[in-house]
């Protein structure tokens, strides 16, 4: 219960610090997730930052999102940041409860295939307990980035529903 609260206190302030802070408001936070609405574009989102492992220093600051946009009409729309730059020709492999997904990715992200793959990741997030980010980092070295899931249900419904009227 402290691990939350301490995670969600810093989840905050790091979120908020990434975008101006009049373009977003807060939808909630459950646990490690948090959900947002910004009105200006429009959009809304869950969001989680990776667990950090003791004594690692990350690149970037790695997250993951499910994102809602309804001028585009697109809902449950996963995106990962990872903690790294990925090396040509790696693959950024995420694993939830036993299944495997290959997104497709850019120098530091990445992102389902199409609609039908957010669909599946986010009905795995919904009965998972965590989930895990992996790939070959520019420098030759796999790494993992591991997201717990207690909070991401509650988080994503919010997100979707502070849309909803958009």
């Amino acid at each position: 219960m402290k691990r939350a609260f301490f995670a969600a206190a810093l989840l905050i302030p790091v979120l908020l610090a990434a975008a101006p802070a009049a373009a977003r408001d807060s939808l909630g936070i459950w646990n490690t997730w948090g959900a947002f609405s910004d009105a200006g574009v429009p959009r809304c989102y869950a969001i989680a930052m990776a667990d950090a492992p003791p004594g690692r220093q990350n690149e970037l600051q790695p997250y993951f999102t499910v994102g809602t946009w309804p001028r585009r009409g697109a809902r449950g729309e996963i995106h990962v940041r990872l903690s790294r730059k990925i090396g040509p020709g790696s693959t950024v492999t995420l694993s939830i409860g036993g299944q495997r997904y290959a997104l497709a990715a850019g120098a530091a992200d990445a992102w389902a295939a199409d609609r039908r793959m957010d669909a599946a990741v986010v009905a795995a997030m919904r009965s998972a307990s965590s989930m895990s980010v992996s790939a070959r980092s520019a420098a030759g070295r796999v790494f993992i980035d591991t997201y717990p899931l207690a909070g991401a249900a509650s988080a994503m419904d919010a997100a979707m529903l502070g849309c909803a009227q958009n």
